[in-house]
């Protein structure tokens, strides 16, 4: 059997690439650590604190709300924390003038945070930063995007992924099962 053949090295077998990274497994661990570096370098989590002072998880908070009000337990479960957590993360959003809560319409013993004006200026702010694609990808021309977007689609596609949600324009927040971090 010729080894050359059913090797999935895409070096060949014992050859390296031109840059020596050798073997599948090695160029496998490099771009792991490229993607790494670039996500870490475009962190957006600066972002936010710089334009909004507010972490991925609160900015979260906002961005769901926009979509309508819900009750402390519906954020603490969309967070992936317990309720005690999202009543701090709401607490800090209201006394911020972000949120408000209000009486719930059907049960007097809950309330449903609400986003005020200033709230949903926020969490448009969030979305676009969080979103919006870095310079340093727009500024590749459509033949390079490619190829990166088909691969990370593919591997976002697996079933070890989580999916975005059915009509979301992004997948951020993160659906139930990722956490969110206060």
């Amino acid at each position: 059997m010729n080894p050359e053949a059913t090797n999935p090295d895409p070096a060949g077998p014992g050859k390296t690439t031109a840059d020596g990274v050798s073997g599948a497994p090695a160029l496998a661990a490099r771009a792991w650590a490229e993607m790494q570096a670039f996500v870490t370098v475009e962190d957006r989590g600066r972002a936010l604190r710089a334009e909004l002072d507010l972490g991925p998880g609160r900015a979260g908070v906002l961005i769901r709300l926009a979509h309508g009000p819900m009750t402390l337990r519906e954020i603490a479960e969309n967070a992936g924390v317990d309720p005690p957590a999202a009543t701090v993360a709401v607490d800090h959003l209201q006394r911020r003038g972000l949120v408000r809560r209000g009486p719930h319409p059907e049960d007097n013993r809950r309330k449903l945070v609400h986003l005020t004006d200033a709230g949903l200026q926020a969490a448009k702010t969030a979305r676009r930063i969080l979103t919006d694609p870095p310079p340093a990808l727009t500024a590749l021309d459509a033949d390079d995007l490619a190829a990166p977007t088909r691969i990370l689609a593919t591997l976002n596609s697996t079933p070890e992924s989580a999916p975005a949600a059915p009509g979301r324009e992004s997948s951020y927040p993160p659906e139930n099962g990722n956490r969110w971090h206060f």
